[in-house]
Parts: structure tokens; sequence; C-alpha cells
């Protein structure tokens, strides 16, 4: 039942974080937008007012001299605008009705320049309006001179930009709950399939790998993810299942020696007057050294499959050919031809590549006729190296199973000549990590196992 409640806390907490996170990115965005709107819109507005006064002021500067000045400006279409007519010497000459009668209410100079300057007066004296944008033009003639002013109130604007903040400040939250809703609503039909696979995958074992994830029908990231778990799930399944194999393969092949050990001790401790030693101890020796050999076999296969550094320095394959072919000859009479070995230098792991050689010598040992010919040449940054026997040969078909673990094509011959089924596959894992290939081809008769190994390093 714990668990149960923190599994469902850790799927409901995730989806709270997704969901405060998108939270706090719309609300940020938004707030960000309506700043950004409303800073706009004001100087859209203000630059709009700004023009209107511009034109205004233009159109009563050109309606007006000194000489036609009246005391009071007509009329506009914009009533709330306040005008002023000023001489030089600061008198009011003129002014529009809702300035009559008062005093000069604008200081500034007016604008020479070709784009007259707007500024923003503040309280009109006697005026009901806070804020206007005004502007002061030069008018009249040289020997008469005079600067019309004309400014509009800014209420009209700031009264609707504070409407439009507090109907942001009132929306933006609202759209953000909103959408918080549906991202709550979306995270979860989201991460519904992310915690059927995550069941799915708590039900998978080490003893059951053969299950998989469903995937979903959607062509997503979610979908590509289920697959590559599938995909590890299958490499898993298949090296745990080879693994297996090859305890059981190993375990069989120890069995064999160790019962023939474990048998003619027992008969000869249970009947000791009938153990004729100086032929059976032989018949153990072979025995151990049987045992020997193959318990050397799986450990340097365990080793190869831990991936182990090799030690890479510069060797000659040749000498190591030369000194194998000795070593083997003194093993037997079959003749074993070396002529054709030529020089090839390249970088490897001494050991490994001697166990090559060795392994492949074994191999040739147990099933050549009369004879074995090895050959060593090196073209295109390559090294071939062919070791061929006159023995019976291998069938097309089976020329790729004989470098896999504990294959014999003829079991009982093999087991009665020593060979454990492992020599070739460790052979191919020791010529694949020296990045190099092997393969089988015809001798007619016979066999020629091929090994290219590259002579720089890749």
């Amino acid at each position: 039942m714990a668990a149960d409640v923190r599994s469902w806390w850790a799927r409901r907490s995730l989806r709270l974080r997704l969901t405060a996170a998108a939270a706090l990115v719309m609300a940020a965005g938004l707030a960000g937008a309506a700043f950004l709107l409303v800073a706009w819109l004001h100087a859209s507005l203000i630059n709009g007012l700004d023009q209107t006064v511009l034109q205004r002021a233009q159109v009563v500067a050109a309606d007006e001299d000194s000489s036609r000045i009246t005391a009071e400006v007509p009329a506009t279409s914009h009533a709330e605008a306040a005008v002023q007519i000023v001489d030089g010497r600061g008198k009011v000459l003129a002014s529009s009705a809702n300035l009559r009668g008062r005093p000069r209410a604008f200081t500034f100079p007016a604008s020479r320049s070709g784009t007259p300057r707007v500024h923003t007066v503040h309280d009109i004296p006697e005026h009901d309006y806070g804020t206007w944008r005004a502007v002061g033009i030069p008018a009249g003639t040289s020997r008469d001179p005079v600067t019309v002013y004309v400014a509009l109130p800014t209420e009209s604007v700031d009264r609707g930009l504070a409407q439009l903040t507090v109907a942001l400040a009132t929306g933006v939250p609202a759209v953000v709950a909103l959408l918080t809703g549906m991202v709550w609503l979306f995270t979860g039909r989201a991460l519904r399939p992310v915690d059927a696979m995550r069941a799915q995958t708590a039900e998978i074992s080490a003893s059951d790998l053969s299950r998989r994830l469903d995937v979903p029908p959607a062509k997503d990231a979610l979908g590509r993810l289920a697959t590559t778990f599938n995909d590890l799930l299958g490499r898993l399944d298949a090296a745990t299942r080879r693994q297996r194999r090859f305890i059981a393969d190993a375990a069989h092949e120890l069995r064999s020696p160790l019962s023939t050990l474990h048998t003619r001790l027992e008969v000869a401790d249970h009947h000791p007057e009938s153990v004729h030693w100086p032929t059976l101890a032989p018949e153990l020796l072979r025995e151990t050294e049987r045992l020997n050999h193959l318990v050397d076999d799986l450990l340097q296969l365990a080793r190869l499959d831990a991936r182990p550094r090799l030690r890479l320095r510069p060797v000659d394959l040749d000498e190591i050919v030369f000194t194998e072919v000795r070593e083997a000859r003194s093993r037997t009479r079959l003749v074993i031809d070396q002529h054709a070995v030529g020089a090839a230098r390249l970088t490897g792991d001494e050991d490994a590549l001697a166990r090559v050689v060795r392994n492949l010598l074994d191999n040739a040992l147990r099933h050549a006729a009369t004879r074995i010919d090895i050959s060593l040449r090196t073209a295109h940054d390559t090294a071939r190296l062919v070791v061929a026997d006159d023995g019976p040969g291998i069938p097309e078909a089976d020329r790729e199973r004989v470098f896999g673990r504990f294959t014999r094509l003829d079991d009982a011959r093999a087991r009665d000549t020593g060979g454990s089924g492992l020599g070739l596959a460790i052979v191919r894992d020791l010529v694949t990590a020296h990045h190099g290939t092997t393969h089988v081809e015809d001798n007619s008769p016979g066999t020629r196992m091929v090994v290219l190994l590259p002579t720089r390093t890749p």
C-alpha cells in the first residue's frame, strides 16, 4: 500500500511540477505581452494626440495674423483644446473659450525647427484637466511676431489605458488559470502512456526478458522511446540467452572429464588390487590435460567477453607464426609447410595473436590427413594469414557455424581428439578485437582458415 501511495504521489508530483512550470511560463509570457501592449498602445495614442495638437496649431497659425487677431480664437472640432496666442512681450492676445480671461498658461518657447517639439504640461491654471500635450509654433509677421500655443488633454488616453490595464489585470489571470487547467489535463493525458510504460517495465524481471512494452500508435518521441527500449530488451534477452547457453555448455563440457576422473578413481579406490597404475596414470593425466585446456579456453572467452584492453605494440606476425609452427611440429608427424610465410608487421597484442595462430594450428592438426600449409602475406595494408589442411573439409553451410562456441561438426571424433569446440570461437573474438575478420575457404581437399588483420592501427 505504501509503495502504491509513493508511486501515485511520484506521478502526481511530476504532473504538478510540469503544470506549475507551464503556468509560470505562461503567466510571465502573458504579463510581459500585456505590459508591452499597454506601452505600445500608450506610445501610439500619445503620438496620435501629438499629431492632432500640431495640426491644430498649424491651422490656427495659418488663420491668424497680428492685424486680425481677436480676443477669442474661433471654436474648433476639438472643443477641449486649449489655445492661446501670445505676443513677443508675453501678453495673451487671444485664447480659446475654455481659457478666456485666464493668464498665460504656457511658458515654453516656440519651436523653430521643422518638426516642432510637443511638451507635456501639467495643471493649466484654473482648469479641470491635469495633463496636457502642448505645442508652440511661431506665427504673425516679422514686425509683429506671435506664438500660437495649442494643447489637448491626455485624459481620454489615460482613461482608455486605465480601462485596458484593468481588463488585462483581470483577464490575464483568468487566461492563465484556463491554460493551466488545459495543461493539467493534457499533461495527465500525455503522461498516461508513460505511466503505462513504467508499470510494464516494473513487471519485467531478469528471469523473463522476453516481454516487451506496448508501443503507442502515435509516431512521436514516446513511440520512438518505447521502440528503442524494446530493442534494448531484445539485445539484453539475446545476451542473457547466450550467456545461459554458454554456462550450460561449459558445465556439460566440464562434467565429461570430471565424471571420467571420478569414475576411474572411484573404481581404483574400491578395487585397489585390480588397478594397474602404469596404465591408469597416463589415462588420468590425459583427462586432466583435457580439463586444463578446457578451463583455459573458458577463461580466455570470459576475458574476451569482459572486453579487456589489448596490450598493443608493434609485432612481427611472421615471427609468431614460426614460433608456433616449431611448437606444433614437436607434437605431430604431419608435414607443416611454412615456405609461403612472408614478413608482416602490425600493431597488436603479441600473446593474443600467438593464441590465434596456435588455435588455428591445433584445429588443422586435428583434421589434417597428411600435411598443413601456412601462408602469410601483406597487401593493401592488410595481413592475410592462411592455415590450410588436407582433411575432410567443412561443408559450405557450416562454414560460419564453426566459429560458434562449443561447435563440433563431428562431435564424437572431436571429443576423442581433445577438441572443446572453443578454439575457433576464441580465434574469431581475438581477431575481431584487432579489427580483423575470419572466414573459411575450400582447399580441395580440406579447409583453408583465413584471417585478415589490418597492418595499420584503425
